[in-house]
């Protein structure tokens, strides 16, 4: 039996239940692209898109976004956007968000887009697995967008395996870096420790101990092999921050547990204060849309 062919698989995939006449919605009302005359591409005014509630990048370089920018003002958009069709003169941005905000940036009124029929849950879906092939997303952004799939989208790791055209083993280890502590999440966002740091750290299981391998990372720039070894020898004896903090009070481990959880459930650094009998727990957003992610995971 020949193999599936997995990679690009995801897009296809979720429109090809649909009827050619359905998922592809043309309006006559709308000037088609210069230069395009498939019918299947329609300029449409960039006012009247919204931004994909459903987008798993919450953050985009901006000096990249301007660079992005400045090409539009040259050469025009290259590849259209994809959106779906709200009513008439409505859309939302299905996926082509950073050429989106690119054209905004670039002073652009409208922009040739795909129109798609999609219902939410589709929606999330071809926008998690579209980010995931085609942008350059950080480890813990693809690690996020992993879990969405799998908890959203009711998808197995099997499933999301040929979706996204990675085997089981890659998905496992992209999903176990959400276990790790936020700190260390934001190190590998923000590219201060490679993947092949965190999957050695993750081998470690107390939290001080890895934040401890971080920090020598961090100071003496070790090479991953090198981590490797630091975290077999930490696997047989504590680590010099996991024995200074072992008297640390039960309550404050509480915390500091509540704390890793509920920020690796949101994916972003959550803070939680008590002084035993009241406290509080922030949650920082970077962007509307950021937020928009929170007041969904919460339900709001």
């Amino acid at each position: 039996m020949s193999k599936k062919k997995a990679l690009g698989r995801g897009l296809s995939a979720l429109l090809s239940d649909t009827p050619t006449e359905d998922r592809l919605e043309v309006d006559v009302t709308l000037p088609v692209t210069n230069g395009i005359a498939n019918g299947n591409i329609n300029e449409i005014s960039i006012d009247e898109i919204e931004t994909n509630p459903f987008q798993p990048r919450t953050h985009f370089d901006k000096d990249a976004l301007q660079e992005l920018s400045e090409s539009i003002k040259v050469h025009g958009i290259i590849q259209p956007i994809t959106v779906r069709k709200l009513a008439r003169n409505q859309y939302q941005l299905i996926s082509g968000e950073r050429r989106f905000q690119a054209s905004k940036l670039a002073g652009l009124t409208s922009i040739p887009a795909y129109i798609r029929s999609a219902d939410d849950q589709q929606m999330l879906e071809m926008a998690l697995i579209e980010n995931i092939q085609r942008e350059n997303l950080n480890p813990i952004e693809i690690s996020l967008s992993y879990q969405r799939l799998i908890s959203e989208c009711n998808l197995k790791q099997e499933e999301l395996g040929e979706r996204v055209g990675k085997n089981r083993s890659t998905v496992t280890n992209y999903l176990r870096l959400l276990k790790l502590p936020p700190d260390i999440q934001i190190a590998l966002r923000d590219n201060k420790i490679s993947m092949g740091h965190a999957r050695a750290i993750i081998n470690v299981d107390n939290a001080d101990s890895q934040l401890f391998i971080v920090k020598k990372i961090l100071a003496e720039d070790l090479s991953v092999r090198k981590v490797e070894e630091l975290a077999r020898e930490l696997l047989t004896k504590k680590a010099p921050a996991e024995q200074s903090k072992s008297e640390a009070p039960s309550a404050i481990k509480e915390i500091n547990n509540l704390q890793s959880k509920l920020s690796s459930h949101f994916g972003t650094k959550v803070s939680v204060k008590s002084d035993g009998k009241r406290g509080d727990i922030r949650i920082p957003f970077l962007s509307i849309e950021d937020l928009n992610r929170i007041l969904d995971i919460l339900k709001v």
